[in-house]
């Protein structure tokens, strides 16, 4: 302490011999109005109260309760007998175990201080170690130090909550109700993150929002389109509203790093991961719940990274994300996790496990839910060098009630693939050939709608063909494969009702020899984009399935994704900045008709903003394609008015062009005029300028380019 202060008398005199004022008064330095000098700052209030609210200064020491009360001949192995179990968890600071003892009977009070060097392991040391039994009478009571300040701050005496009065909130849904019935999409350039309307009869963009330093790394739709969540160091917000952008709801969880919507919008994860402060041990991972309306955490989940790796502490390498896959459909009813030998489903009435444990399954690597049904997939690779087949089975939950389980033989890779409306599975299944030194895939294809779930077997022509994508049509029976070697690979499309039989699988067409690598099915079905990306440089094929037929080809150079809006009208490619050139955005028709095209340096992301599911039955949904003509004279009408409209910006632009133009030459001829003299001056009197009035005549002229004397000798 003595140090700092000399240290500050020596500045203090420094600055009286430069004449320096050390007397500031810092509250009243402020920032030109509208200006932040290049200070980066998306929200000042979200900083100033989550400050407060992360850094009171003891959130690294625990409270230990319930320990023995021991005399001072004692104090030494207990204290050591603590130190070895809280150790364990975490660096202790020195001098960070502290146990009170009593001055009259100089024994110890029966409980402790510990102060680790970070937070996170003070949080897990009480997490581990809560309820701990060190004997039959000795069970740890641990709590945060930071706890007790806010018990402590409980009044004594009960009152009623304060009942603010309703106001009704902003319409989430409005830009539903756009009255050109256009589409939002998100963009990320640079420093801005800006939201758009998609006016295609324009053929331009039509600004909603924008905001700069509205993120600090990404922004994501909720499923339905309600909600823009936004990432910052103190945790996640949402944002929406009528005619702006309000925030709507902020989660506190510092250092997030990824974030997932449950499907009904009813919840939100939040992960971090934190390094610990001995090199040796693993991340430390923090999962919360949260509830979107309110902001509660509903469950969290903290452990260590392995805890949380693909198959859990002893599975796969490395973290998936999301680690908690939802399930049950847009009710928001279940969602579980994998583990080693186990899969975990809990529900969100209570938060817990369903029947309070987990779903035991021996060797489990891979799950998944059905889009629509609370029904899971799973799979279990082969085992003893292939004397136990691997296999895929479906558990109906909550009762876990296996409903279906087929075996698969010599497989050396397995992925699941569910039609959106849960009515079909499509299980790759990679098999090794009788000498075990290739590979060739077929598909197990489940009929989950149909009675005891049949399974049929799909070939390709060639089975020794590699797999390079798979799609199933959205809501539909159809699914297309890419397959092949490349450059060049063919396309095969499949539908699962034949004509002549439905419960047979049937292959309708196969394109060879497409520059593709992946599939992108329109969201209504039929039509669907062939896209090569990344070494195919933007290749696109815009293809009708029902027609079997091409409508578009086109190029998108170097587009990294592909992406088609919520109602199958237009698809979005882009470029992002992994390549430094071109970045921007296209938008497309759906039949291939290029519309517009946008450059935006640095450019991240771009997002459709989706649309909830419609309210129509399918019956009223099939009565309007039928009368579609009845419905789309309004449109057709509007159409021609943006077409006419069009036409006379057009008109008008083309006046303006030509009124430029004959202003220029009206210029011209002034300025000719004017000088008109001189020219005569130039041509030795003579008066016009029309050039064939003379008579060209070609002139001979000599030029002498150096003389030079040299004397020459002669030899007799």
């Amino acid at each position: 302490m003595a140090a700092e202060v000399m240290l500050m008398n020596e500045i203090e005199a420094t600055a009286a011999q430069m004449g320096i004022d050390m007397n500031i008064d810092f509250s009243s330095i402020q920032l030109p109005p509208g200006e932040n000098c290049g200070i980066i700052s998306d929200d000042d209030d979200v900083y100033h109260d989550d400050q407060l609210e992360f850094d009171s200064g003891f959130g690294n020491v625990i409270v230990v309760d319930n320990l023995p009360v021991v005399p001072r001949e004692k104090f030494e192995k207990l204290e050591g007998v603590i130190r070895k179990i809280y150790s364990q968890i975490g660096v202790i600071k020195e001098d960070g175990l502290w146990m009170p003892v009593d001055p009259e009977t100089k024994k110890t009070l029966g409980y402790c201080f510990i102060e680790y060097n970070t937070p996170q392991e003070a949080e897990l040391a009480k997490e581990k170690t809560h309820g701990y039994k060190l004997d039959r009478a000795h069970i740890f009571a641990v709590n945060m130090f930071d706890d007790f300040d806010k018990y402590m701050k409980v009044p004594d005496e009960w009152a009623p909550p304060e009942i603010k009065p309703y106001t009704p909130g902003e319409n989430l849904q409005k830009w539903l109700a756009d009255e050109k019935a256009r589409d939002q999409f998100v963009i990320r350039a640079g420093t801005d993150t800006e939201v758009l309307w998609n006016d295609a009869r324009q053929s331009k963009t039509e600004p909603v929002y924008k905001r700069t330093f509205w993120t600090e790394s990404f922004v994501q739709w909720s499923p339905m389109g309600t909600y823009l969540a936004t990432v910052h160091r103190q945790g996640a917000a949402v944002w929406g509203g009528a005619n702006t952008f309000s925030r709507l709801m902020r989660y506190a969880h510092p250092q997030v790093k990824l974030i997932d919507f449950s499907p009904g919008e009813k919840f939100l994860v939040t992960y971090s991961s934190h390094e610990p402060s001995n090199p040796r041990d693993a991340n430390r991972v923090v999962i919360n719940i949260f509830d979107v309306r309110t902001g509660k955490v509903m469950r969290d989940f903290k452990g260590s990274a392995d805890e949380f790796a693909v198959g859990g502490a002893g599975g796969v390498a490395g973290n998936s994300w999301p680690v908690f896959r939802w399930g049950g459909g847009k009710e928001d009813k279940y969602f579980a996790k994998l583990g080693k030998n186990m899969i975990s489903v809990y529900e969100t009435e209570t938060f817990s496990l369903i029947d309070k444990k987990s779903l035991k399954v021996e060797n489990v690597v891979d799950f998944s839910w059905s889009p629509t049904d609370p029904i899971i997939a799973l799979f279990v690779p082969e085992l003893g060098g292939g004397n136990q087949p691997a296999r895929v089975s479906l558990v109906q939950m909550p009762g876990k009630e296996e409903l279906r389980q087929k075996n698969l033989f010599s497989i050396s890779d397995c992925k699941m693939y569910w039609q959106s409306n849960g009515d079909y599975l499509a299980v790759k299944a990679d098999r090794y050939t009788k000498t075990k030194k290739s590979t060739y895939t077929g598909f197990e294809l489940f009929r989950i709608k149909e009675r005891d779930i049949p399974i049929e077997v799909l070939e390709l022509d060639n089975k020794n063909d590699k797999i390079i994508a798979f799609a199933w049509e959205p809501k539909g029976h159809r699914f297309a494969v890419i397959h092949g070697d490349n450059p060049r690979p063919d396309v095969s499309f499949y539908s699962m009702r034949s004509t002549h039989n439905l419960g047979r699988v049937a292959k309708l067409t196969t394109l060879k020899g497409k520059q593709a690598n992946a599939l992108f099915w329109s969201p209504g079905g039929r039509f669907i984009v062939l896209a090569g990306l990344k070494g195919f440089n933007g290749q696109l094929e815009f293809f009708n399935v029902d027609e079997l037929e091409t409508m578009a080809t086109a190029e998108h150079f170097m587009a990294t994704d592909v992406e088609w809006d919520p109602t199958g009208r237009y698809v979005a490619t882009s470029v992002t900045s992994v390549h430094e050139m071109e970045n921007g955005f296209n938008i497309w028709s759906f039949n291939g008709r290029l519309l517009y095209r946008i450059l935006k340096d640095h450019f991240f992301q771009f997002l459709w903003r989706p649309r909830p599911p419609s309210f129509l039955t399918p019956e009223k949904e099939e009565e309007i394609a039928r009368n579609l003509k009845k419905y789309s004279k309004k449109y057709e009408a509007e159409d021609q008015d943006v077409s006419m409209l069009l036409s006379e910006q057009d008109r008008e632009k083309r006046r303006m062009l030509k009124e430029e133009w004959e202003k220029w030459v009206s210029e011209w001829r002034r300025a000719q005029e004017e000088e008109k003299l001189e020219r005569q001056k130039l041509r030795d009197g003579e008066a016009s300028d029309e050039e064939e009035e003379y008579e060209a005549k070609e002139v001979e002229v000599e030029e002498v380019l150096d003389v030079s004397e040299e004397v020459l000798s002669f030899e007799e």
